[in-house]
C-alpha cells in the first residue's frame, strides 16, 4: 500500500491557523506576480496576514520581490515535491517495494521520522521527504543547513535479517549509487570517504551532499536501518555565506534537473541496492566505489580525537574500511574512527 502524504506545518504564533508559509511559497512557485489581496482570497486570510507570512520568507533562503501595481514575486522560486509526479515515475517493481511515500514541509529530521517508524512497527520500504528541515544531521552530530525546497531532504527504510554485521559498507554503497545517477544527469561526482558527494568548480572541491546510515538492532539478528541523503539543489547567497566550508549546488551545475525526477530515480536506485546489498555486501560496490575516490593515493591528513597524523589514502576493502599508507605500514580505518582531509 502506498501513501502519498503532505503534513502541513503552521507557523508558530500566528494569529491565523488557516495559513502556513508553505501554503504561500506553493501559490507563488509558478514565479509570477501576485497581488497580496489575490493571495488572501486563495488561502482565505487578510492581505495582512499575507504581509507578514511574506516577511517570513527570508528567514527560509527564499526572495520576494515587491513591486507597485504588480503584487509579489518570488525570485528563483522553488519546485515543491509532487508525491503523485514521483510515484508515476517509478518501475513497477520499485512501486510494489515501497510501502509509503511521506512529503512533509517541514520536519525536524527525516531520518528521525523514519526511525519513529519503526518503532511503530511500521518503516520498511518507507520514504521520507521533506522540504525544509529544522534538525537535520549529518556524520558526528554536524548539523545539515536547510531551505525551503532548496534541498533534497531523503531517507529511505530497510529491514535487514542478517544483522548489523552485514551493513559494512553501506553508506560506500549509497555513495556510489548517488555518484551513478548524478552522472546520467551530466554531475561528475567525486567521493570523499566516508559519505561525502563532492564536486570540481572553479574554485577548488565543494560539498554537494552527504550521507547518514543509522541502524538499529542486534549484531546477529534483524536490524532496521535509515538511509540519509542530503543534496542542495539551490543556495541563496545568505545561506552561502553562513557555511563554513567550500559547498556546491545542483543549479549551478545544471539548471536541466528535475528534483522530483530525481527523487524517483533515487527511490528506483536505492531499492535496487538494498534488495542486493543483502545477499552481496559490500565488495559489489567496492571497485567502483575507488573509482570515484577523490583522495585515492593522495596525502591526507588523518584526524583521530586530538591526533593528527599524515598519510598516503588508498582504496577500500571489502567492507569499506579505508587503507592509508602511513610510514611504512597500511592501516585500516572504519567510519566512525576518523575524520580526513586533503593535505595542502
Amino acid at each position: 500500500m502506498l501513501v502519498a502524504m503532505r503534513v502541513d506545518t503552521r507557523v508558530p504564533g500566528h494569529e491565523c491557523n488557516s495559513m502556513s508559509v508553505s501554503d504561500l511559497i506553493r501559490l507563488m512557485s509558478d514565479g509570477a506576480f501576485h497581488s497580496g489581496e489575490a493571495l488572501g482570497r486563495e488561502i482565505g486570510v487578510s492581505r495582512t496576514a499575507v504581509w507578514k507570512q511574506l516577511r517570513k520568507l527570508e528567514g527560509l533562503g527564499l526572495c520576494v520581490e515587491a513591486a507597485r501595481g504588480c503584487g509579489y514575486r518570488l525570485l528563483n522560486p522553488p519546485a515543491p515535491f509532487r508525491g503523485a509526479d514521483i510515484v508515476a515515475n517509478l518501475s513497477r517493481s520499485a512501486r510494489q517495494h515501497l510501502r509509503h511515500l511521506f512529503v512533509e514541509d517541514s520536519i525536524g529530521s527525516t531520518n528521525t521520522f523514519l526511525l519513529d517508524r519503526f518503532g511503530q512497527g511500521a518503516g520498511h520500504g518507507e520514504v521520507c521527504l521533506a522540504e525544509w528541515q529544522s534538525a537535520g544531521r549529518g556524520r558526528r552530530g554536524r548539523s545539515f543547513y536547510s531551505e525551503w525546497g532548496g534541498n533534497i531532504h531523503f531517507s529511505i527504510g530497510w529491514q535487514f535479517e542478517s544483522g548489523v554485521g552485514a551493513l559494512e559498507g553501506l553508506s560506500l554503497a549509497v555513495g556510489v549509487i548517488m555518484a551513478e545517477l548524478l552522472s546520467e544527469q551530466g554531475v561528475d561526482i567525486q567521493l570523499k570517504w566516508p559519505n561525502d558527494l563532492l564536486v570540481s568548480t572553479p574554485s577548488g572541491l565543494a560539498k554537494l551532499g552527504g550521507i547518514l546510515v543509522e541502524v538499529r538492532g542486534d549484531a546477529a539478528g534483524p536490524c532496521q536501518v535509515v538511509i540519509g541523503v542530503g543534496i542542495n539543489i539551490r543556495l541563496s547567497e545568505q545561506g552561502r555565506a553562513g557555511i563554513e566550508q567550500p559547498i556546491a549546488a545542483l543549479a549551478d551545475l545544471s539548471a536541466d534537473i528535475s528534483r522530483n525526477a530525481l527523487v524517483s530515480a533515487m527511490i528506483e536506485a536505492h531499492i535496487q541496492m538494498l534488495e542486493r546489498f543483502e545477499e552481496t555486501g559490500f565488495p559489489a560496490w567496492r571497485d567502483r566505489w575507488n573509482a570515484c575516490h577523490v583522495y585515492r593515493d593522495r596525502a591526507i591528513r588523518i584526524y583521530q580525537g586530538n591526533t593528527v597524523s599524515d598519510g598516503i589514502a588508498r582504496g577500500v576493502d571489502d567492507a569499506g574500511n579505508l587503507i592509508v599508507s602511513v610510514g611504512d605500514e597500511q592501516k585500516r580505518f572504519t567510519g566512525g574512527e576518523v575524520s580526513l582531509r586533503g593535505c595542502p
